[in-house]
């Protein structure tokens, strides 16, 4: 099969974003021929105008919709694509030069009817920026679940950086309506279907994240929520790693109340892991302030997942209350 591609990228009141992304493209060293398929999901603030800049250089289709969020957005774009396999984007990541080439490459040794990539921190993100995607993507703080050896076969690809067959996206309806979440849930149901998955390494996208403290806890707050929602839905997927922020935190605050009355080895045993974080992060971003930014990102990861998770727990498994109603901010109509 002769793959074509098109690109899916949603974008929400985000110009600025699409402007770098577009400029990535440009830059991109390929001969492959390839589509863009910018979809404004209800933006009060229009991309259009930067868009228009790209036109003569790339070829774009430019859709408007009204707001359904960007799984239902990505959908749209694709059932209006041309191509016959997807790669879905964030406005808020930059393409390397070799991108396209090293998916081709790939594809057609070890052809896939899903993929996903890694993500990786520019030398131009702030330090912020560079501490939350260490703390995201490190084995020590999320167990390898986003791309250790162990995961590549069947990998759980994510919306800023995957790529899925036509065939796979008329076989499932693509995308669903939870946010965030959408993307781990349709990699699942691409499993169940029976495609295949697999994590292409260094196929790796700059991943922005436009985010702040708040912002970042707010995020891995709702990881934490929705992961006991997937859980549900596929009880297959349950695994005790995602537990781990959970006890974290619960052990954190036990260790806590232990040091209060002169219990001090496990607060000393916290304190050695984070230490232990910080100088990892400081030796591979060569950069001290990274080091003890992911002290506190660390803390906020945890303990946001860790406390989501938690009340997820309790709403869902043991209350059972229905997902929808009881956090119906993470759906969309």
């Amino acid at each position: 099969m002769k793959i074509s591609y098109s690109f899916i990228i949603p974008v929400y009141n985000r110009p600025n974003e699409i402007e770098e992304l577009l400029a990535s493209f440009k830059n991109l060293k390929t001969n492959i021929a390839f589509e863009i398929v910018i979809v404004e999901d209800g933006s009060s603030i229009s991309s259009e105008e930067v868009i228009a800049q790209f036109q003569d250089d790339l070829t774009i289709t430019y859709l408007k919709k009204e707001n359904s969020g960007p799984g239902d957005s990505r959908n749209f774009g694709m059932r209006k694509a041309s191509g016959n396999y997807f790669i879905v984007l964030d406005s808020d990541v930059v393409l390397p030069e070799n991108y396209l080439e090293l998916v081709n490459d790939f594809l057609t040794e070890n052809y896939v009817d899903c993929f996903g990539g890694p993500d990786e921190a520019d030398k131009n993100f702030s330090d912020i920026q560079k501490a939350i995607n260490f703390v995201m993507t490190s084995f020590l703080t999320t167990g390898g679940i986003r791309g250790n050896k162990k995961a590549v076969k069947n990998f759980e690809p994510r919306s800023f950086n995957m790529g899925i067959s036509k065939k796979a996206f008329e076989a499932t309806q693509g995308f669903g309506k939870i946010h965030p979440g959408e993307d781990p849930d349709l990699a699942i149901r691409i499993k169940k279907n029976g495609f295949q998955t697999r994590l292409i390494k260094n196929a790796y996208v700059y991943h922005k994240r436009r985010i702040s403290w708040q912002k970042f806890y707010q995020q891995v707050h709702k990881f934490g929520i929705v992961r006991v929602i997937l859980n549900t839905w596929h009880p297959e997927t349950s695994s005790l790693v995602f537990w781990f922020p959970s006890l974290f935190l619960i052990g954190l605050i036990a260790s806590v109340a232990a040091a209060l009355f002169g219990i001090l080895l496990p607060i000393s045993l916290y304190f050695f892991y984070l230490l232990l974080l910080c100088i990892w992060a400081t030796i591979k971003t060569k950069r001290t302030t990274i080091g003890l930014l992911v002290f506190r990102a660390t803390l906020i990861q945890f303990f946001g997942y860790g406390f989501g998770f938690l009340k997820s727990t309790y709403y869902i498994r043991i209350l059972g209350k229905n997902p929808k109603k009881t956090f119906p901010n993470l759906f969309f109509h």
